[in-house]
């Protein structure tokens, strides 16, 4: 529940997470209540994109950085038609946007939206707290709706919980669309959308490849029905282990061999398409700073993330699955969590981060170029 209030800023408002610390502040963008899984980003930059970006649906996001709004808020940056965080936590507030391309300020933009946030906190003791003891639900109270602290407790608990929750077809297109080559059509891909940012279909499209982005419920026969010469499997929100249509879909594609790329959801969904498990991370890994090597070539990438699940595959080997040999190919360096898989016997692999990053870093856009590799090796 959201109202809209002019003047939010002095507008009391408390947070309230679900071991029962509280953090107070003032009103960010609307005024209400609204209640998530508490996660922190990282990132210094690309608020605009984090905002917008679906698989933040049902979190409130805590920014580590504590200046945000600097640049305002414009029509050309979101990754989606909507912001889809549940909540927004910043310490410091822009007073005033300062950016040529800015067209309002980022707390008009989360007002008019509904987005409640909290403004005047400590989100670095906040930040500290949720990776000593991990994400956990959260509620943001604002205006009329801040109340005895024990009560408030009492609502946070009631909210579900992000294990569990099956939540890729509510953030996904309900009708298929189409991305056109820029340039000369060279390739066809379909796309399942799990919750796919805008920026994914924009870099195959500079590539010549013509993108159809289908829904999450998308079966086997409407992805051949587009004549895909590859398979892609965007990011999205929720548990991977609720994603059974989309990992039977992938294992049809698996079967007949057509070059498969997944990013994010997409390699929790590979990883379960070829028998290996997925778990929950305790804080997750969110923002535009982390280091993960590709282990074909050694190089180390600096990347962007947003994935509180992970898969339960072993590093140290070469695995066999009924799809043929897979193996490990990204890792990250701060606690070797699995961030790629790659078939060695058929065209497919996966990333956990984003290449497409439009906020940047771009150290890893060269997996597209690899995706397009592989289609052109299966029609050679």
């Amino acid at each position: 529940m959201t109202t809209s209030t002019r003047g939010a800023s002095r507008v009391p408002a408390v947070l309230v997470l679900e071991d029962g610390r509280a953090f107070r502040g003032r009103a960010y963008g609307a005024v209400g209540e609204t209640f998530g899984e508490a996660v922190f980003s990282t990132g210094m930059t690309g608020y605009q994109e984090t905002l917008t970006d679906p698989s933040y649906h049902r979190q409130v996001v805590v920014m580590t950085a504590p200046h945000v709004g600097n640049t305002g808020v414009n029509d050309e940056d979101p990754e989606s038609q909507r912001i889809w965080v549940a909540g927004y936590v910043v310490r410091d507030p822009a007073r005033l946007p300062s950016n040529w391309r800015s067209q309002r300020s980022l707390d008009e933009e989360l007002e008019r939206q509904g987005v409640v946030g909290i403004s005047g906190i400590d989100t670095r003791a906040l930040t500290r707290h949720l990776r000593e003891r991990g994400a956990m639900r959260v509620g943001i109270f604002s205006g009329d709706a801040v109340a005895d602290e024990a009560a408030l407790l009492a609502r946070v608990k009631e909210a579900p919980e992000m294990v569990g929750a099956d939540l890729s077809a509510e953030v996904a297109t309900k009708e298929t669309y189409v991305v056109p080559a820029i340039g000369t059509k060279k390739f066809t891909v379909a796309a399942i959308d799990l919750g796919i940012k805008g920026m994914t279909p924009h870099r195959m499209a500079e590539r010549g490849i013509e993108v159809h982005v289908l829904p999450a419920t998308a079966t086997l026969d409407e992805v051949y029905a587009v004549e895909p010469d590859g398979v892609f499997f965007s990011n999205g929100p929720g548990d991977p282990a609720t994603a059974d249509h989309p990992v039977s879909v992938m294992q049809g594609v698996l079967e007949r061999k057509t070059p498969l790329f997944g990013i994010c959801f997409g390699n929790q969904i590979l990883g379960r398409a070829l028998g290996f498990g997925t778990y929950k991370l305790k804080y997750g890994h969110r923002g535009i700073n982390q280091p993960v090597q590709d282990r074909t070539t050694g190089k180390v990438e600096v990347t962007a993330h947003n994935h509180g699940f992970a898969v339960d595959a072993p590093l140290d080997k070469v695995s066999d699955t009924k799809f043929g040999r897979a193996e490990v190919s990204h890792v990250c360096l701060n606690d070797q969590v699995v961030e790629g898989l790659q078939l060695l016997d058929q065209p497919a692999f996966s990333v956990q981060y984003h290449p497409e990053a439009a906020a940047g870093p771009h150290d890893a856009a060269y997996l597209f170029d690899r995706f397009v590799s592989l289609m052109e090796g299966q029609r050679a």
